[in-house]
């Protein structure tokens, strides 16, 4: 099982090229950070973990910066979205982001994407929250063809592109890992139509070891091979009792939740989570 990070950036966390950096020496596995283009100030949706919006919601960078900044400074640690809100973002240029990413970090891209939860922030975008999965299967499947195809052409229902020449392509063949982030089981279901992972966020007492079968079964039955979509558990608590029951419930990654906090306050917890997947083994 691999263990990742993941942390909202923020203009008063520790950069990106410092964690990226010190999370790669420590022998993490991947990198993952959030998106939020910005919060309408009305919050009507509510949040999906209860309570106020905590303040990192406000303030995250983009997140294709960040990840190009860490992989300036880093040569093997993964760098993933977690998730991109592909529903609030134009299909052309997110391909050519991730194709560009993939090729400045040679090929450590991990793409996780997602349908969000806030209603007011993809209206914003031009995104009805009830057509927001349908459009999420049309643009990945357009940037699908935008990335293996020499002449690109896609038309779906909500998604049209002509004939079109896109590059660069992606260093990874067909192109980066798609892991499409939600809950069980309507995420699981999207993950197994079109893509490569299944990503969903821990909660107490998830099941997920009859989740993972459940799933394998889900792709055989779909044509898929269950062995090439993974499960990638975000957010989890770095108790060695926790780490262990996704090892063993046949979690293919977990994903450590920092917070958006300076580099003095980070680097210790980084040890603490380091050494606690060590004893995990």
């Amino acid at each position: 099982m691999h263990t990742g990070l993941t942390i909202f950036p923020t203009d008063y966390s520790i950069s990106m090229p410092d964690l990226a950096r010190e999370a790669e020496a420590r022998g993490f596995e991947s990198l993952w950070v959030s998106e939020h283009s910005h919060i309408p100030v009305s919050r009507k949706s509510p949040y999906p973990a209860g309570g106020e919006l905590p303040k990192m919601y406000y303030d995250t960078l983009d997140p294709f910066v960040a990840l190009a900044a860490a992989a300036s400074v880093t040569e093997r640690i993964k760098l993933g979205t977690g998730v991109c809100l592909v529903i609030q973002r134009d299909p052309i240029h997110t391909a050519k982001e991730v194709a560009s990413l993939d090729r400045v970090s040679n090929g450590r891209f991990l793409f996780g994407v997602g349908g969000g939860w806030n209603v007011e922030e993809m209206a914003d975008h031009g995104t009805r929250a009830e057509q927001r999965f349908r459009l999420l299967r049309e643009r990945i499947e357009a940037m699908k063809t935008l990335w293996t195809e020499k002449e690109a052409e896609y038309h779906g229902e909500l998604v049209h592109i002509e004939r079109s020449y896109m590059w660069p392509k992606p260093v990874q063949k067909p192109y980066p890992p798609i892991h499409v982030g939600g809950a069980w089981p309507s995420a699981a279901k999207r993950a197994v139509a079109y893509g490569d992972g299944w990503l969903p966020i821990a909660i107490p007492g998830d099941r997920m070891a009859e989740r993972v079968v459940e799933l394998r079964e889900m792709a055989t039955k779909a044509g898929r091979d269950p062995a090439k979509i993974e499960v990638s558990v975000f957010g989890v608590v770095a108790k060695e009792k926790v780490l262990a029951g996704y090892r063993d419930a046949g979690v293919t990654r977990v994903v450590l939740g920092l917070p958006p906090a300076d580099r003095d306050t980070l680097l210790p917890l980084l040890d603490r989570f380091a050494a606690t997947v060590r004893d995990v083994g």
